[in-house]
């Protein structure tokens, strides 16, 4: 499914949105990586068998439209007006109501307004300034299940030193504020969550998570 991306435009001193179309990509390699993220992430969903599914930080809207077209009811918000202007021309394009779509920040959601039978926040916390505010704010909102996932590192950054990208800047990926091992990010979404189950899709953390036990 190919979707306009922002090319990585900041947005009030933010990087918002994907660099390219890393989904509609034809090099290989990058079409490698993404069938296995798209393979965990749809494997956890199916696992989690929502009716309802709100997507924080949805970007230009590539999940949303891809759960809308497999039968769920999807909705996603994001901070940058930027990328939901353009998540509403996408799902124009593909025959998605573009009202699904909304501006909103994650630190300031209303949670009772934001309930889901499952909620997704995908490459989003490592962009953020204070991510252990964001997990008290996803933490509360009503749902039964949660998918998270971050870039794992340092592979992540040694990945595209290999492939000769962002040299200067160690390979880090601009916007890039947080950076998680695999069990670093465990540890992190445990202090909110219970972990149900962990995917390493390279090079991805994903995890599937259900409200924390007596809270």
């Amino acid at each position: 499914m190919n979707t306009r991306v922002t090319g990585g435009t900041s947005e009030g001193g933010v990087v918002v949105g994907n660099t390219f179309d890393k989904y509609g990509s034809r090099n290989p390699v990058v079409r490698y990586l993404m069938n296995g993220f798209t393979q965990s992430l749809e494997g956890f969903i199916r696992q989690a068998a929502p009716e309802s599914i709100n997507e924080i930080g949805c970007g230009e809207g590539h999940w949303v439209i891809r759960c809308q077209e497999m039968g769920y009811r999807v909705r996603g918000c994001d901070y940058s007006s930027t990328a939901i202007g353009m998540a509403r021309e996408n799902a124009a394009r593909h025959g998605v109501d573009p009202s699904c779509f909304a501006v909103k920040s994650i630190y300031e959601l209303d949670p009772q307004q934001e309930a889901a039978d499952l909620v997704m926040c995908c490459e989003v916390l490592e962009h953020l300034e204070h991510p252990e505010q964001a997990l008290q704010k996803l933490r509360q909102i009503p749902a039964r299940h949660y998918i998270l996932s971050v870039p794992r590192e340092p592979l992540w950054c040694a990945l595209n030193l290999v492939r000769g990208k962002y040299v200067g800047a160690l390979g880090n990926t601009p916007g890039h504020l947080q950076h998680w091992s695999k069990a670093g990010f465990v540890r992190a979404v445990s202090a909110h969550f219970d972990v149900l189950a962990v995917a390493s899709p390279l090079p991805w953390t994903m995890l599937l998570c259900r409200p924390k036990a007596g809270r």
